[in-house]
């Protein structure tokens, strides 16, 4: 949770579910969703939408006159930020989808151990046995598998929020491609 205080006052909090919701916003395919079209692509209530997005306005991560997310500025806190932020430790085996650098776009680019289980969302849908790794949102299984560009965002983020400094770099420059092609997509 990145809190930021303003004269001994916190003025607002940025969490797992705002940057959840910001990816979504950033990887979705309409160019300018509804509140509540973003929130059922995010399988989550457009309450939360409403109230992550104002604290990504005051953050300066959103404008609400363009309707979109200021790309440089979301992948600067999630890159630096998400691994304080939501830090993701693994947990016991579960079944589940995979999850950080066992998924696309990460799984072809990071070797991993055949003796160690894959990270995986838990899911009661989930075909593999891993470790448990917990989504940003408990609605990122369901959201990513209805729209999978969404997916390979949540799987970047996850791989940035790991310890291992590998993972993170692969990382890095894989969500610094994905942000400028959803950039480049808003321009022309």
């Amino acid at each position: 949770m990145l809190q930021v205080v303003q004269h001994d006052t916190v003025r607002f909090v940025i969490d797992s579910r705002d940057i959840y919701v910001l990816a979504g916003a950033s990887a979705s395919d309409s160019f300018a969703p509804s509140l509540r079209d973003l929130a059922a692509e995010l399988h989550v209530d457009h309450t939360l939408v409403h109230r992550s997005l104002k604290r990504a306005v005051e953050a300066g991560l959103y404008s609400p006159s363009l309707q979109s997310v200021n790309l440089p500025a979301f992948e600067e806190l999630v890159i630096h930020a998400a691994r304080f932020i939501a830090p993701a430790p693994l947990g016991p085996l579960v079944a589940g989808v995979p999850a950080a650098w066992a998924a696309e776009p990460m799984a072809s680019r990071i070797r991993q151990s055949g003796e160690d289980p894959p990270p995986v969302w838990p899911s009661a849908d989930g075909t593999v046995r891993g470790q448990l790794f917990e989504p940003l949102h408990p609605s990122a299984p369901a959201a990513a598998v209805e729209h999978p560009q969404f997916g390979e965002v949540l799987v970047l983020i996850d791989s940035l929020r790991v310890e291992d400094l590998r993972v993170r770099k692969v990382a890095a420059k894989l969500f610094h491609d994905q942000l400028a092609a959803v950039s480049a997509k808003v321009v022309a």
